[in-house]
């Protein structure tokens, strides 16, 4: 990925750094090379020729590091049902709807992602285009194809259709076929493996929320089989029994966390290890699913969902864990580009405070995917991803929802989109 040899200088904006630091008011922030060279007062700031640099003024807004998006699937697009994710499109057309749904993330302010699952590994070639400047969209992450027991979640093509899920999902029966599966995605090049341990609200009959999707071993497996290439697993875990089983697998991140008793909380909490909720999505499904004809029994599945998992999320940070933000957008309901909905709802109905909400999306999502050293955070020194908006967003964490209120999304020390984007 390119940087700016042009320095930046920006000005007259309050700082939040997602260091623990407070606010600054009236800030300054110097960039070269794309790399952050200053960050404090505009008093104490360094003296900098004007003519050999741009100069951004911030127009008494908000800057901050430039969001995460913890949960992303960019190959998913106008999702209705489950069965949409592995029929609706060729390859052909998911490959070019995941590189718009990628610039549209980097145009809400999104300048990193991890990947939550990608058909076809799209998300790894994805990756090398924006890496490569092919395409636009946040730092990528990639995880590929997932992996779910047979009969689990993610496989529902009965064998009469003669329907492989290939595409989407490596479907297992045993450890020795969960080692396998993560085998195959270590030569596709991913460097999360996703999994589903446990069921969804969207089964309600076969495998809703519930239900366990994999067993202990195969997950076991699975983690032996990732750590000793150097990958990260992660999982769709809602059943109390599956976050456990998880836990203590080895997991590095847990998608979800909802359903969790005190034994669960109390391993998490041991272990350390960061949760992704993605609870708008819940929210949205009970609010807009009717319009798209989703049953009661699923509403209701997610209402159930949405309750247990606040309180889960709650607890979380009172007690000192982690959460990163992020959802399953490219639903029919929940469509891309409503990503910062997600910090709002966390802000309004979790109940954590703007500045808690800012560092789950920025410091803690870098802290998961693994760049903790040089994103998430504005600290001399780090990779300038740095995001401008109009207004003071820690009194109004909802003008992030609207790219319109983005002055500048910086990348690399690069402005790739924003207000200001169209005017130079």
């Amino acid at each position: 990925m390119i940087n700016n040899s042009i320095p930046i200088v920006i000005r007259n904006g309050t700082i939040f750094t997602s260091n623990g630091d407070e606010p600054q008011p009236n800030g300054e922030l110097h960039i070269v090379s794309g790399t952050i060279t200053y960050v404090g007062t505009a008093a104490d700031a360094p003296t900098v020729q004007a003519s050999n640099s741009l100069v951004i003024d911030a127009l008494g807004g908000t800057i901050l590091p430039g969001l995460i998006e913890a949960h992303f699937h960019p190959t998913y697009f106008n999702v209705a049902t489950l069965e949409d994710l592995d029929l609706k499109y060729p390859v052909e057309y998911v490959t070019l709807l995941a590189s718009q749904n990628a610039a549209c993330a980097l145009e809400h302010g999104y300048t990193s992602a991890r990947s939550g699952g990608s058909l076809f590994n799209i998300d790894v070639w994805l990756k090398k285009a924006i890496f490569e400047e092919v395409v636009k969209g946040p730092r990528l992450t990639a995880s590929g194809r997932e992996i779910c027991g047979v009969g689990g979640l993610m496989d529902w093509n009965p064998d009469y259709r003669k329907i492989r899920m290939d595409g989407l999902v490596l479907l297992v029966n045993g450890a020795s076929e969960a080692t396998a599966a993560v085998r195959t995605l270590v030569k596709d090049g991913v460097e999360w493996i996703k999994t589903y341990p446990t069921g969804d609200a969207a089964s309600p009959d076969v495998n809703n929320h519930h239900t366990l999707c994999m067993t202990f071993e195969e997950m076991r497996a699975v983690v032996t089989t990732a750590h000793n290439h150097n990958l990260k697993v992660t999982g769709h875990c809602r059943a109390t029994k599956g976050i456990k089983n998880a836990l203590l697998a080895g997991f590095d991140s847990i998608e979800h966390g909802t359903f969790m008793d005190d034994e669960t909380m109390e391993l998490l909490l041991e272990r350390d290890v960061p949760v992704v909720p993605a609870l708008y999505f819940e929210k949205a499904s009970i609010v807009r699913g009717p319009a798209f004809g989703m049953p009661q029994q699923v509403i209701d599945g997610h209402q159930e969902t949405l309750d247990a998992g606040t309180a889960s999320a709650q607890r979380i940070i009172r007690e000192g864990g982690r959460l990163g933000l992020g959802g399953d957008y490219g639903f029919a309901w929940n469509p891309h580009g409503d990503y910062a909905k997600e910090l709002t709802f966390f802000v309004e109905h979790v109940g954590l405070t703007v500045k808690e909400t800012l560092i789950c999306a920025t410091r803690t999502g870098a802290e998961i995917i693994g760049t903790q050293d040089t994103l998430g955070t504005l600290e001399i020194g780090k990779l300038a991803d740095i995001l401008i908006v109009a207004g003071d967003v820690l009194n109004d964490i909802s003008l992030l929802e609207d790219k319109k209120n983005l002055l500048a999304v910086i990348q690399n020390g690069i402005i790739k989109a924003g207000t200001l984007f169209k005017s130079i």
